[in-house]
């Protein structure tokens, strides 16, 4: 509180012989340190603090039974293997590549009409059964535990694409996560996070010097 303390003494004297009276504030910032506790308690209550998120990764399987051979073959026609670069260019290819055609690397982009789309496109049968899977659990007709169990069986399923991602030196770790979140969007089970070889390192040289030397003979 405010305190208003008068001093009469050691004035100056004015025209007429009276004294001017010399007053001093003093404040008391007590309260005010009490408020400020309520309010940050106040603020910490109320306050939604942000929550951790998580990004699901699947690891490879532990099962002793299954020989390295069984663990590393791919059916062609289901892999897709994703070549990250720099300057945010992303390339992939199907199958297995052919080292001798840089051609059969093609580049795409981060945006929707890219590596969504194509992703979109091969998972196509589980993106429809996974957004029937939202809409009965919107409707609270399954819980959230047979909405995960379910989903997790769908996109893992046996005709469901595999993705194999392998970033270069010039990638940068957004273009990673960029990639991994990919995953999430279009409902990918299967994917990996691989080194990338010297073949794919030659065809990915020599596909973007052949994009620089268009580009220029073009300007």
């Amino acid at each position: 509180m405010a305190e208003i303390a008068s001093n009469e003494g050691g004035g100056k004297k004015k025209k007429g012989g009276s004294k001017q009276k010399k007053i001093s504030v003093h404040v008391d910032f007590t309260p005010m340190v009490d408020m400020n506790m309520l309010l940050i308690t106040f603020f910490m209550l109320c306050t939604s603090l942000s929550k951790p998120q998580t990004m699901e990764i699947n690891m490879p399987s532990n099962d002793k039974d299954i020989t390295e051979e069984q663990q590393s073959k791919v059916k062609a026609s289901q892999a897709i293997t994703l070549v990250l670069s720099g300057k945010d260019k992303v390339y992939y290819y199907t199958g297995q590549p052919d080292y001798k055609d840089y051609n059969s690397l093609k580049e795409s982009t981060y945006q929707a009409d890219g590596i969504r789309k194509l992703l979109l496109n091969r998972n196509r049968e589980a993106v429809l059964k996974i957004n029937e899977l939202k809409k009965k659990k919107l409707d609270k007709l399954i819980s959230q535990d047979d909405f995960t169990k379910q989903a997790a069986e769908i996109k893992n399923g046996k005709n469901t694409p595999v993705v194999i991602i392998k970033a270069s030196d010039e990638s940068t770790y957004k273009n990673l996560i960029d990639a991994l979140d990919e995953m999430q969007i279009c409902n990918i089970g299967k994917y990996v996070i691989d080194k990338i070889t010297p073949g794919e390192t030659f065809l990915l040289k020599n596909k973007e010097t052949q994009g620089e030397l268009s580009r220029s003979m073009t300007n």
